[in-house]
């Protein structure tokens, strides 16, 4: 089987989320899993500023056609190697890609993203025909990549090499759907392909339901999201077209690559632990107190949440409830880059109680790694969460989480008040200020009382198998066989 990734970032190359982690972590489950002598799994990506391509790196000149272009076709570079058990097939166009930012700057997205995304997915599929080697599954992640399920229907429906390969779909976050008006869609899609693929009196193209309607095969990365996202409240007017799918829709959870995660021998660290030997984590947490201008003696809890500030997160949810945990004596750590606006609370709280609030507004994975490590207890009151990874990074550094009850979250984090014998952290039921409190309260209560309770529930935690070859990569390899039966019995 032959399987291909269009995404628009893959860690370490190209990342401002989790899509990143993801789409590398899966790529290299996939491709261990197949058997000796099948190709490696291919991921193209644009090759944006700032890219550090390995020497050993090979590039070769590829013309795409391009609705923008005078002469019809723009010259790319196709810059390939293999790395971490797949092959990594780099876009190279710099009016499209060497820019600050990967989707857009301080004034929004670039007006162009339809051009620039139609142009890695073309150029994708050329760089394929060129190959010759035929394709089984295309796996298309997020909005940016959904161009290539529009064109192997109506720009590339006579060449056999792609227009026989099956289209799965990845849904990460469905709050990012990819809206082009009618002139942006024109700089995407040649003339005749544009008017097979838009009727002439749509405004514009909807490129993931597009690529919802044309898929054999769409998952989002959780069980729960799906259920979620088919009821209109969280389903971003897209609820209907998913729900048409019926069992070709579902949830994969995500896995976490439990080598990089991993407190026994993360350099970052100030001392190493594990499950077995939790002495160090006491280490860690002395260091993080020091480093945060904390006491590193005082045996107050900590709570530490990191992520992007945006609304979905919660983090004003957190800003509400903060004078009431610093009051009740816990310690909050921080960190989080995005809207200034919505930790400004957090920020004044912060100057006012320096010895008990730390907000770092910055992007740093190996402050993120100490917090992870260092906290008593590690926040994620997420308005909708596809999936998360934070809550099970934290449960595997042994910090418990408290969560709110809604897509992955729900899935993997089990209210220990609710469940004495499987918790392993906290859950709120509503995304308000007054049950994120409540439960804070209980989790700080619990760690108070401390011993063989808390103890446990730590345990628990860090004994759960979040890896890929648990079972997230083996559904995906199921979703891909399907995709492909479906397409060939088209």
């Amino acid at each position: 089987m032959r399987v291909v990734f269009i995404s628009a970032e893959c860690e370490p190359w190209a990342k401002t989320g989790g899509l990143g982690d993801v789409v590398d972590a899966l790529a290299r489950a996939v491709g261990a899993m197949r058997p000796t002598g099948d190709p490696l799994v291919d991921v193209f990506l644009p090759r944006y500023r700032g890219m550090v391509v390995p020497e050993r790196a090979t590039s070769r000149p590829l013309d795409v056609p391009d609705p923008l272009s005078k002469s019809g076709t723009t010259h790319v570079d196709l810059v390939e190697f293999e790395d971490r058990g797949y092959r990594v097939r780099l876009i190279d166009h710099a009016p499209a890609y060497d820019r600050e930012g990967f989707y857009g700057g301080p004034s929004g997205d670039f007006p162009d993203n339809g051009w620039r995304f139609g142009l890695l997915c073309r150029a994708a599929i050329e760089a394929l025909l060129v190959d010759g080697q035929p394709v089984d599954v295309l796996h298309l992640h997020d909005w940016q990549a959904q161009a290539v399920a529009v064109l192997r229907d109506v720009g590339y429906q006579d060449r056999p090499l792609i227009c026989n390969a099956a289209v799965v779909v990845t849904i990460h976050n469905l709050a990012y759907q990819g809206w082009l008006t009618r002139d942006q869609v024109e700089g995407m899609l040649l003339h005749g392909e544009l008017a097979r693929a838009l009727p002439r009196a749509a405004t514009g193209m909807l490129l993931l339901r597009e690529g919802i309607g044309r898929a054999e095969m769409v998952n989002t990365v959780s069980p729960g999201y799906a259920q979620e996202v088919t009821k209109p409240e969280l389903g971003m007017g897209l609820d209907r077209d998913l729900v048409a799918l019926g069992s070709r829709f579902g949830g994969i959870i995500n896995g976490l690559d439990m080598a990089v995660w991993d407190p026994a021998s993360d350099a970052a660290l100030a001392e190493p632990y594990s499950r077995a030997d939790m002495a160090g984590k006491k280490a860690c947490r002395k260091a993080l107190l020091a480093e945060l201008g904390f006491d590193p003696d005082d045996a107050a809890p900590v709570l530490g949440m990191i992520g992007r500030l945006d609304p979905q997160k919660g983090f004003d949810l957190l800003a509400a409830v903060a004078p009431n945990l610093v009051a009740a004596g816990a310690r909050l750590a921080v960190l989080g880059t995005g809207d200034p606006k919505l930790v400004g609370e957090l920020r004044r709280l912060a100057a006012r109680n320096p010895s008990s609030v730390a907000v770092s507004e910055t992007f740093d994975r190996a402050l993120a790694r100490r917090i992870y490590a260092g906290a008593d207890m590690y926040l994620m009151p997420s308005r909708f969460e596809p999936c998360g990874q934070g809550q099970m990074i934290a449960m595997r550094y042994g910090t418990p989480p408290i969560v709110h009850r809604t897509g992955g979250l729900a899935d993997t984090v089990v209210d220990v008040d609710e469940h004495a014998a499987e918790g392993n952290g906290f859950v709120h039921a509503a995304a308000t200020p007054r049950a994120m409190l409540n439960a804070c309260q209980r989790a700080l209560a619990r760690f108070r009382r401390g011993g063989s309770e808390w103890a446990s529930l730590v345990d628990r935690g860090m004994a759960v198998d979040w890896s890929w070859e648990s079972g997230p990569v083996e559904q995906y390899v199921a979703s891909y066989r399907r995709a492909v039966s479906l397409r060939s019995g088209r």
